[in-house]
């Protein structure tokens, strides 16, 4: 079981439910949407989040950002979040959206993740995707790190992001 953590300058859902976002995949019937009060809890940063018709943005200064996370496991299912970054001198800034284990199973947790790593003027974002099995951070973790420099711009429009979790894959 994993918790749903997001640690995010801002975060909006898409406001047209037809928009098919990549790769293809959309909740259905089979997937419940929840309610950011029903669903979720602050772990920091209450003053930087703003919720207006479900849809929560978060933001940084230069004092802190905003974290969240589902109140309850999952055991699989569709998360996605449709995310529009912060322009300008963002280095040291990871903004991720991340599911993981880590309460159940402190210093053996397994981690999934999207992460965007912080840039400097006139360099693009980097988008980094995890998978962590048993991760210990003592040298014994299996997984799997992928680095992609986005073909877009991530601070002009929001975009939607998703990983499918099934009880056989991770998409």
């Amino acid at each position: 079981m994993a918790i749903f953590l997001f640690l995010l300058i801002l975060l909006v859902p898409a406001t047209n439910a037809d928009w098919p976002p990549s790769p293809g995949y959309w909740p259905s019937s089979k997937f419940r949407s929840m309610s950011f009060y029903k669903g979720f809890k602050t772990l920091w940063g209450p003053q930087h989040q703003s919720l207006d018709q479900n849809a929560l943005t978060v933001w940084l200064d230069s004092t802190t950002g905003s974290g969240f996370k589902s109140v309850r496991p999952f055991r699989s299912g569709y998360f996605g979040a449709s995310i529009k970054l912060q322009t300008g001198y963002t280095a040291g800034v990871i903004t991720a959206f991340y599911l993981s284990n880590s309460e159940a199973h402190p210093g053996y947790h397994d981690e999934v993740d999207i992460e965007f790593l912080g840039t400097t003027f006139g360099k693009p974002y980097t988008l980094q995707t995890n998978v962590y099995i048993r991760g210990s951070g003592d040298g014994r973790i299996i997984g799997r790190e992928m680095k992609f420099h986005l073909w877009f711009d991530p601070t002009k429009n929001f975009h939607h992001y998703a990983i499918l979790w099934s009880p056989k894959e991770i998409m």
